[in-house]
């Protein structure tokens, strides 16, 4: 009977085949979207989810609120995680991270610079899952000087993956690193992605007992069945412990104006779509985009299967008759339905297979367009074929449904006699159908605008500096004259403008204090700030204009201990009758309270944004 079923609807299909092939070329572009979709939102939730322990993995996060500013940051004080590891009962292992900056590596006579390099602790593979190709994974990281490198890297360095015991010499302060292990390449869905990983132990200031410095990215792995939030209750509980016997520290003021520094914890699998802090060790996404791309998906694949059942229902006229024939020849209303869900399976069997076939073809634009990296491999095939079958079999049954419930209710004698419009009832719901396609196509418009809009204005807004035709050379800090680079930098044609400064408005490098207005310091006068150094060329070179005040002067010795802030900055220090020449105070890092340094303000820049433009920007 199936067989059947199936031939008579293929030779309908056939008869019909311009509605056909407009049916099925529909839903094949509505599905090829909604596969392109689905790559990218399967892809997005996958992150993190590779470790076998994923589940019990959680980072250490930070919350600060001092001097005006409230921030979080995705960092901890260097002893929290040892502290944690044998204090907590729940912490079951604890491991740091760390980003090494400006670090080239030698290669015979060649020095490569190298951006995916992290200190990290021996416990590393103890929490996530890094399978090792060769080395030893229980002491991989444990001696100072030791390093563990991706399969990539060995390539790179020994044409080779078996080099555990060989050495990789560092340039900066010629160092020789012993490599211990040898990994496979990190996933791509990771929250971080290093191919060279430094052993903690060669920092002395990972060894530190210094509560009130945050600079380490900490996981804990904690035992099956931990309460996050009662773990979470407790971190914090030992943290405020510790911090608050530091060495001049008041905690009754500190609170007592509004402040405070808290740590809590993000699950692993939610740091990618829900965490968006201060020195992330990647880029994050937002869960925000699966939810309108889902939808977005969703009402694509609304649009094509409206449009199906639309097309079916239209050329009623030319199956009325054919219903009404069996009708009267004896076929069951419920055969009549099997047929026509037949047709529509059919219909989106074919369209699938098409839609695949251009997904597939067109996942390398899409990979350029989003930014991604997606394959179709075993596992994408795993996954997607019993999902496809899925797709074929519901939307084949919602986009058959109406056709089938509506042609099949036909009243044969009506129909037979030529009352055709005596012979079905719904030309309502098929009108609603049609206001229903076309409301969500105005609304995939409008929205697709808005994005256009969006798009245009981060394109064309003034940030506040100018970003165009500024080259920008790194590792200068290897050089034993830097100055004298720049001068001769400035003498070649085209060169109007040379700075020497560690730090960007589109850098990720930052190095935010605390600056006072009075020169005793407390909590009340104080304001949390960026503090970076730069050279009297600088807001020349970026194309940043001052709004009160002056630049720095070469050649002025009293400027260096002058400074220039934002606007943003000058409005929440609070000075009476203007900020310039008011004095500043700043405690540099490390120096006791009796060397604090006294700044007079020099000038003040108009605010520009050096973080994305959803936030707001802060003093400078």
């Amino acid at each position: 009977m199936l067989k059947s079923h199936i031939k008579i609807a293929a030779k309908s299909l056939f008869k019909n085949r311009n509605v056909t092939l407009i049916n099925i070329f529909g839903l094949a572009l509505g599905l090829a979207t909604c596969l392109l979709i689905i790559f990218y939102v399967v892809d997005e939730v996958s992150y993190d989810k590779y470790n076998s322990k994923a589940s019990r993995i959680y980072r250490v996060n930070t919350d600060i609120k001092f001097g005006g500013n409230a921030s979080s940051y995705a960092i901890a004080p260097p002893p929290l995680a040892i502290e944690a590891a044998n204090n907590i009962p729940e912490v079951e292992k604890a491991i740091r991270l760390l980003i090494a900056t400006e670090i080239r590596f030698k290669k015979g006579e060649e020095h490569i610079s190298e951006t995916k390099v992290a200190y990290a602790d021996s416990t590393l593979f103890d929490v996530f899952t890094l399978p090792m190709l060769s080395g030893n994974v229980k002491t991989a990281l444990k001696e100072p000087n030791s390093i563990v490198i991706t399969r990539q890297a060995a390539l790179k360095y020994f044409n080779s993956t078996d080099v555990a015991g060989k050495f990789l010499t560092m340039v900066n302060g010629n160092v020789n690193y012993k490599v211990t292990g040898v990994i496979e390449n990190m996933p791509q869905q990771s929250h971080f992605n290093f191919d060279y990983l430094l052993s903690m132990a060669t920092l002395e200031g990972s060894r530190g007992n210094v509560w009130n410095s945050f600079i380490y990215s900490t996981y804990l792995l904690v035992k099956p069945g931990t309460n996050e939030a009662l773990l979470s209750k407790k971190l914090d509980g030992m943290f405020q412990k510790h911090f608050e016997q530091q060495p001049g520290f008041n905690a009754t003021a500190f609170a007592k104006n509004g402040n405070y520094v808290r740590v809590n914890l993000t699950p692993l699998t939610d740091i990618h779509l829900l965490s968006n802090r201060q020195y992330e060790l990647g880029a994050n996404s937002s869960v925000t985009y699966i939810y309108i791309f889902s939808a977005i998906a969703l009402f694509i694949l609304l649009i094509a299967c409206i449009n199906f059942m639309n097309l079916s229902t239209a050329r009623s006229a030319n199956r009325a008759r054919e219903v009404g024939v069996r009708k009267v020849l004896g076929s069951p209303r419920k055969y009549l339905i099997v047929q026509f869900l037949a047709e529509s399976i059919l219909v989106t069997l074919a369209a699938t297979i098409i839609a695949v076939l251009a997904a597939w073809a067109l996942l390398p634009l899409f990979n350029q367009i989003a930014g991604k990296e997606l394959s179709i491999s075993l596992q994408t095939i795993s996954w997607l074929f019993p999902a496809l079958l899925t797709i074929i079999l519901v939307v084949g049954v919602l986009a058959g449904a109406y056709p089938a419930f509506y042609l099949s209710a036909f009243q044969p004698i009506a129909v037979l006699k030529g009352r055709l419009s005596t012979g079905f009832k719904g030309g309502g719901f098929r009108n609603f159908l049609v206001v229903l396609q076309f409301s969500v196509s105005i609304f995939l418009i409008i929205g697709t605008i808005v994005i256009y809009n969006q798009l245009n204005y981060i394109q064309q807004k003034d940030l506040g500096f100018d970003r165009s035709h500024v080259l920008v050379v790194k590792n200068t800090v290897g050089l034993a004259n830097a100055q004298t680079l720049k001068e001769q930098v400035k003498e070649i044609a085209g060169v109007s403008s040379a700075s020497l400064s560690g730090f960007l408005p589109t850098g990720s490098l930052r190095q935010p204090n605390s600056v006072f207005t009075s020169r005793v310091p407390n909590s009340t006068n104080a304001l949390f700030t960026e503090i970076w150094p730069v050279d009297e060329d600088y807001l020349a070179t970026m194309g940043m204009k001052l709004s009160h005040g002056r630049n720095f002067e070469k050649g002025n010795l009293t400027d260096s201990l002058g400074v220039i802030i934002n606007e943003t900055a000058a409005r929440m220090l609070g000075f009476t009758g203007g900020v310039l020449d008011k004095k500043i105070y700043y405690i540099p890092d490390g120096a006791p309270d009796h060397s604090i340094k006294e700044y007079h303000v020099l000038g003040v820049v108009k605010d520009f944004n050096f973080k994305s433009l959803r936030d707001n920007i802060t003093p400078v």
